[in-house]
């Protein structure tokens, strides 16, 4: 492992009723979050090669995390997202070479699929600072039920030369989704988008 992992967080959060109704089944959702020392802290560095490496060695870990997390098969799953902070000392683009460059395709494997792009956002901050991590359908952008969000935070981190990485996923989108779109049971999953 090439990140320098200072702390690894799993969050569970399961959402039995909504507005006095039963949901049935709750919808579970889990994050994993890593908090990694920033290697390019206070300095700027062209070539980010490093973190981009670092991302896919992440996204295997905390998807698989997740995953554990939630004690379902990978391929049961139904949203996912990824989210990163970067401390003070940082810039939103060593979130961005976490995130994107490679980090889809680890995370797409522990759920045996994952057609649609994987929602992600990133920010700066300090210890304690919340995390939106974006929730979006695994296998088609158009599954509105699906478009979601879970927030986390980790009271002493990220530390001004840290950077938090999380990857979220669930077993289900909101509660009592009422707002129309394309339904799970009419996915394609064929070009991402239905």
């Amino acid at each position: 492992m090439s990140a320098k992992i200072r702390k690894l967080v799993t969050v569970v959060d399961e959402t039995l009723t909504e507005m006095g109704r039963e949901v049935s089944p709750p919808v579970r959702r889990a994050a994993a979050i890593a908090v990694i020392e920033n290697p390019y802290a206070g300095q700027y560095v062209e070539d980010l090669s490093p973190l981009i490496e670092m991302g896919e060695e992440l996204g295997k870990i905390l998807a698989e995390r997740a995953v554990a997390a939630l004690g379902v098969p990978g391929d049961t799953c139904e949203s996912y997202g990824k989210a990163a902070l970067v401390g003070v000392d940082g810039e939103l683009e060593h979130a961005a070479a976490l995130l994107h460059p490679k980090m889809g395709a680890p995370v797409r494997k522990a759920l045996g699929k994952g057609a649609a792009l994987i929602p992600s956002s990133k920010k700066r901050g300090g210890p304690g600072a919340e995390l939106d991590i974006p929730l979006g359908h695994k296998d088609a952008a158009f599954v509105r039920s699906h478009f979601d969000g879970m927030q986390v935070s980790i009271n002493d981190a990220p530390r001004p030369g840290e950077i938090m990485v999380a990857v979220a996923v669930t077993t289900g989108g909101r509660p009592l989704p009422r707002v129309g779109g394309l339904k799970t049971s009419e996915i394609k999953g064929e070009d991402g988008l239905r």
